[in-house]
């Protein structure tokens, strides 16, 4: 069996814009990419309207529960993107690291963080087509 690639989302809190991107890539890599999303200082809960932004497109990120980010984690990935965690993720030499400047969904209603799914969605879809391409 060949190699499934690995991509790791990184943001603060895990809760918004990382769970986002890992429900998009899920949906769009159709089990040919194993996905992670980790937060370097996760929240409780994932963000009300990051999932009620998704839940419109018919993806539930409601059960998801925000996780730590651990140097396993980076070490098992073959793509880290960070959304705004600065300089807390772990760097590992031969990965491929990406950094998505993306507007913070926390404490914003749905009507503020469609346009950031949307521009994550096309993010994503660029991200399939180069891993799988």
């Amino acid at each position: 069996m060949a190699n499934v690639p690995e991509v790791l989302f990184v943001c603060v809190h895990n809760a918004g814009r990382s769970q986002m991107a890992a429900a998009l890539l899920q949906h769009y890599g159709l089990g040919r990419i194993a996905v992670r999303s980790a937060g370097s200082d996760p929240a409780g809960t994932v963000n009300p309207a990051a999932a009620e932004a998704l839940a419109e497109w018919g993806l539930d990120i409601t059960a998801e529960v925000p996780s730590k980010l651990t140097t396993e984690d980076v070490e098992a990935s073959d793509v880290v993107i960070t959304m705004g965690c600065g300089d807390t993720c772990p760097v590992f030499p031969g990965k491929r690291y990406l950094d998505w400047q993306l507007d913070d969904p926390a404490g914003k209603g749905v009507d503020a963080v469609r346009p950031i799914r949307d521009e994550i969605d096309r993010r994503v879809r660029r991200l399939v087509a180069e891993i799988l391409d």
